[in-house]
């Protein structure tokens, strides 16, 4: 079982340690402790997850790849069970999550090329460091996510557009209530989840201070040029057809109210020969919905 101290509240995996068995493991960046779990050998495959997920959300892929491939998933800074500093000793940008993946890969010293499994906010991170490394690329798995900016035809979501423009009710909702990541078990599942993975989901957000990212995420999505993280999304945007259509596998939850199918339009537009399969009963939280049906198809492809 998990226990870390984090900004002095508590956090532990005694509630759902049956369903994330896993070892923690801790490197140090520039001062802050990044935790990720490293299961398994052989070629390695690396998961990146989104807001307000963590590695808790890959456990279903651990567990299935892990006897023949080499896990590896990280938690951003300000997620899981990684500590959780204030603005004013880590920068919550894109640019950070990227570089904080690229010294976690260094660290692990891979020499073998590297497969990725991207969710939400974890694809243009996975996909920022991609097209820099494409030499290192195997393959990549992308889910419900975007490596580009809105689809002409998409507007940004109301919802996220309060918690990125108006401080005055997202510091409150999302720090002080929680409402982003309690909200998120209910908006991004098709399935009813049980009380122990509702646990495990929102846990390591637990206090108004464990929720920094929770905000930061939101806030650092880039829509006009003025915005922190345009360039870098504006950077994968032109230079994902570096890519190659056998190397890709989309796999999409149809019922997403922001990665809709939309997004997974843009991106077959770019990549019509690569692998798709699309659940059209499933949401945002496709390894929720569909954890025995995509675990199969990921290993298939992964094994190919």
């Amino acid at each position: 079982m998990v226990e870390k101290f984090i900004n002095d509240k508590l956090t532990s995996t005694k509630d759902f340690e049956d369903l994330y068995p896993f070892e923690s493991r801790f490197m140090n960046i520039n001062g802050h402790d990044l935790h990720y779990i490293d299961e398994g050998n052989g070629k390695p495959v690396i998961m990146v997850h989104g807001n307000p997920t963590w590695s808790f959300y890959y456990r279903h892929l651990i567990q299935t790849l892990s006897p023949d491939f080499r896990t590896i998933v990280p938690d951003h800074i300000g997620c899981g069970f990684s500590d959780k500093p204030g603005t004013e000793a880590y920068d919550y940008t894109l640019e950070s999550r990227v570089k904080d993946l690229d010294t976690l890969i260094d660290h692990l010293n891979i020499n073998e090329k590297i497969s990725l499994i991207l969710h939400d906010w974890g694809g243009m991170i996975g996909l920022a460091w991609a097209v820099d490394h494409i030499d290192r690329i195997d393959k990549i798995i992308i889910t419900n996510t975007a490596g580009f900016f809105l689809p002409k035809e998409k507007q940004f979501p109301f919802l996220l557009w309060i918690i990125k423009y108006t401080r005055i009710f997202s510091v409150p909702a999302v720090l002080g209530l929680n409402v982003f990541a309690k909200g998120a078990l209910y908006l991004c599942s098709k399935t009813k989840l049980p009380p122990n993975v509702k646990k495990g989901l929102i846990e390591p957000y637990n206090s108004w201070k464990n929720r920094i990212a929770t905000l930061k995420f939101v806030q650092d999505i880039p829509i006009s040029k003025k915005d922190q993280s345009y360039a870098i999304v504006d950077h994968v945007d032109q230079h994902l057809k570096q890519l190659d259509d056998a190397s890709l596998l989309f796999l999409w939850g149809a019922k997403d109210f922001v990665f809709d199918l939309a997004f997974l339009n843009e991106f077959r537009r770019r990549f019509p020969q690569a692998a798709t399969h699309v659940f059209h009963d499933a949401g945002h939280y496709l390894f929720e919905d569909k954890p025995e049906e995509t675990a199969r198809l990921i290993e298939i492809f992964l094994n190919k």
